[in-house]
């Protein structure tokens, strides 16, 4: 079955801007107007830089006819999410509160990555105020809607990378994450992201836990961004030193032998649903079938480990409102100023031992993971909740109960990714996850290549 250009993989587009059978505008193009039919439904996109990514296509194009593309994604289209800095550019971070006048001078690292790389920008996509939610609800965005059913949320807080992939934006996204923001947009929205070890792609400014990581329709356009994004760069004081991984050049990894983990109850936040479990297991079948052994792991994480971590950000949030002042904070979206001020007079004994409880939570992660090549466990223990819901159950005391799966390997510093594996009886995407050691991205990436080549049918992108 012929696919439209929209829906090309990086990889596809590739080939035949190599083979002249295709060109860089053309592709362009095509992604532009499927924003433009799409956008009013999934509000995906911050802003559209049409006339500059046009640009960038004709001179990609130029380097094909002259025989000297710049790499393996010239010419390819991309979106980068809205607080990862782009020269010329507003980083709002999806508030209301934001300057929108202020303008960044400087791409950070990971968009002048892509930038050297030829891809071609075609625009910001959202997210929800300050990053705090794994929502598709910003009070200076709107609310981003998944494309599978826009009555339910994309996850978040790359809630438009997300969105825009699984609408047929182009085949590339950049997103970030400090407790599932990659994976968990992923999940809902049925594409693959990948969480990088802290410090494999250069960020600025760094921060704990926080990292950007490639999203992407397939295993394999995921590791050509990878090949790109971990270029070293020297404003990320956590960067961590270059590696010889040939991400772009890897093969699947082979299963048999492979000793993996199964986690199907982490120890807190909600339960998973049934649907959601019989996808897991059906990949823990399909790994053992493969050669895998696969053994169950006991709940690891406990409430105040969630506790410490829910303070830490809290306390954040506040921070960040207060120096805003209290005209400016007054336009954050309500239910992130209710759920902040939860961290009002709390000591810095009450801190301390909240950052406590982040370093036990990253020891259980790591110790469990130990004895195991990797994990394999829920991307996130429902599928996509209500579009308008800033998290499920809309309860600002109690924020995090769908992040449980993820935000831990975001303090352990892990590498992560989710691949969706199938769908629910309602046509949801279901998503599963894998967990590495620290720093072994590369195999990470090379298992779910194995997993991209055994899991069931997958269905076209939706059609809106």
């Amino acid at each position: 079955m012929s696919r439209s250009l929209h829906e090309l993989s990086a990889v596809a587009l590739a080939q035949q801007y190599r083979a002249g059978t295709l060109s860089p505008v053309e592709a362009t193009q095509a992604v532009l107007d499927r924003i433009a039919k799409c956008e009013d439904k999934v509000n995906a996109m911050y802003f559209v830089t049409a006339d500059d990514a046009l640009e960038t296509a004709k001179a990609a194009e130029a380097r094909y006819r002259a025989g000297e593309p710049l790499g393996p994604m010239d010419g390819v289209p991309i979106t980068v999410k809205d607080i990862i800095a782009s020269a010329g550019h507003p980083t709002p971070s999806g508030t209301g509160a934001a300057d929108l006048d202020k303008l960044e001078t400087d791409d950070a690292p990971p968009t002048a990555r892509v930038k050297e790389a030829g891809c071609v920008i075609v625009g910001k996509t959202t997210m929800p105020d300050l990053g705090m939610l794994s929502s598709g609800v910003s009070s200076l965005h709107g609310t981003t809607r998944n494309p599978w059913d826009l009555s339910r949320n994309t996850g978040g807080s790359s809630s438009g990378a997300g969105a825009a992939l699984a609408a047929g934006y182009g085949p590339l996204a950049l997103g970030t994450d400090i407790g599932g923001s990659v994976r968990l947009p992923a999940a809902a929205c049925g594409v693959f992201a990948h969480k990088p070890s802290l410090g494999r792609v250069p960020i600025y400014p760094p921060y704990w836990g926080r990292t950007t990581g490639p999203m992407t329709r397939t295993v394999t356009d995921s590791m050509l961004l990878m090949s790109a994004l971990t270029r070293p760069d020297a404003r990320d004081y956590m960067c961590l030193p270059p590696a010889d991984d040939d991400y772009a050049g890897a093969a699947p990894l082979p299963l048999k032998g492979l000793k993996i983990g199964l986690v199907r109850n982490i120890g807190i936040g909600l339960a998973p649903t049934d649907e959601v479990l019989g996808a897991l297991d059906g990949a823990a079948r399909a790994m053992e079938a493969a050669g895998a052994i696969v053994e169950p792991v006991d709940p690891f994480l406990v409430r105040s480990m969630l506790d410490g971590l829910d303070l830490l950000f809290r306390s954040r949030a506040l921070g960040d409102l207060e120096k805003r002042g209290p005209e400016k904070a007054a336009k954050v979206l309500p239910f992130i100023t209710e759920w902040a001020k939860g961290a009002e007079g709390r000591t810095a004994v009450e801190l301390a031992e909240a950052v406590n409880q982040i370093m036990a939570m990253r020891d259980a992660a790591v110790s469990t993971t130990e004895p195991f090549d990797f994990l394999l466990l829920p991307t996130s223990p429902i599928p996509a909740y209500d579009a308008d819901e800033p998290c499920p159950g809309s309860d600002p005391a109690k924020p995090f109960e769908h992040i449980t799966y993820t935000a831990a390997f975001n303090q352990s510093e892990q590498p992560a990714a989710s691949l969706n594996w199938t769908y629910t009886s309602g046509g949801l995407p279901l998503g599963i996850q894998i967990v590495g050691h620290r720093f072994d991205d590369l195999g990470v990436l090379r298992l779910m290549l194995s997993l991209e080549e055994m899991r069931p049918e997958q269905r076209p992108l939706p059609e809106l």
